[in-house]
């Protein structure tokens, strides 16, 4: 199942209204896939921006052209026995800013198209390299040739492929056999829904607020007569609150502040807790203040 087939059966429930997806998951990987309903679908692209964590099985000794098994697998008999000390000092060397080549099999956009899906279609497909935040890499479990590992990482970062890096660091080879997304931010797969739930069960008391896919962007506190200025494309003026989000404890830094003209994008929140609008720090004719991009009149929800 691809991560369109379960917009597909959210969308269905919840006619007229949309439904976007935050991250796709590859058909072979399950776990936590966030969905904006109505207003909330055009907040995805927010919650994408969040760190993501997952739990991985690789063999090694064996590889194959996607990464993972949907391809036939080529076996490596010879490959060295890594171990556990040489591979925890892999992935350590694999872990902040790391420089990964994503699988031709990847979801990734090429001139328009899936590199899976142009691949597939017989084209060849050179995937660019591209740089990606690689927050924690954890051995859980390792015994050759199996190994389990824990990865928070940022948006883009593509698993499998480092997996096949940390084999490559110590002169062998390895394929993804199993994957699971278990948290994106907030939202993590303890406190996730069926896709069972989401086909028979009534949808109301499973929506999250929107401003749960938001809450890692500056917070703008607006009041009743500043939230209806924004929802009518008029401008507020104000200082949004930051606090950063620590990527593996989830914990809280100091808060900062942010005046509209660092051209920041800020959540606007109503003293009532409810998401008014993503609104851009802008001076026009000498006066700075916040602007609305998206603005949302009614209650966004999110399924997780």
């Amino acid at each position: 199942m691809t991560s369109r087939d379960v917009v597909n059966v959210a969308s269905r429930r919840v006619r007229p209204h949309k439904v976007g997806h935050s991250g796709t998951l590859d058909p072979l990987a399950e776990g936590v896939l966030v969905l904006g309903v109505g207003r909330a679908s055009r907040l995805t692209s927010f919650v994408q921006d969040y760190p993501k964590q997952y739990l991985a099985s690789f063999r090694f000794g064996a590889e194959s052209e996607s990464g993972d098994l949907e391809q036939p697998l080529r076996l490596y008999p010879d490959d060295p026995r890594p171990t556990l000390e040489t591979l925890v000092a892999a992935a350590t060397a694999l872990t902040g800013e790391v420089k990964q080549v994503p699988s031709a099999y990847s979801a990734i956009w090429i001139d328009g198209k899936r590199a899976c899906d142009r691949i597939r279609n017989g084209e060849q497909v050179d995937v660019p390299s591209r740089t990606v935040q690689v927050h924690a890499f954890k051995i859980l479990r390792y015994d050759y040739p199996q190994i389990d590992v824990e990865i928070t990482c940022g948006s883009g970062t593509y698993v499998r492929s480092l997996g096949v890096d940390l084999a490559a660091v110590v002169g062998a080879h390895a394929v993804m056999t199993h994957l699971v997304r278990t948290r994106v931010g907030p939202f993590r797969i303890a406190d996730a829904i069926t896709l069972d739930q989401v086909k028979n069960e009534e949808l109301e008391p499973l929506l999250h607020p929107a401003r749960l896919g938001v809450e890692h962007l500056p917070q703008l506190p607006v009041d009743f007569d500043e939230a209806t200025r924004l929802i009518n494309g008029l401008n507020v003026f104000g200082v949004a609150e930051y606090a950063p989000i620590d990527p593996l404890s989830g914990e809280r830094g100091p808060t900062a502040t942010y005046n509209p003209t660092d051209e920041k994008v800020a959540a606007a929140i109503r003293s009532d807790g409810r998401l008014i609008a993503i609104v851009r720090g802008k001076t026009k004719d000498y006066d700075p203040s916040w602007y609305p991009e998206r603005v949302f009149p009614l209650q966004p929800r999110v399924l997780s």
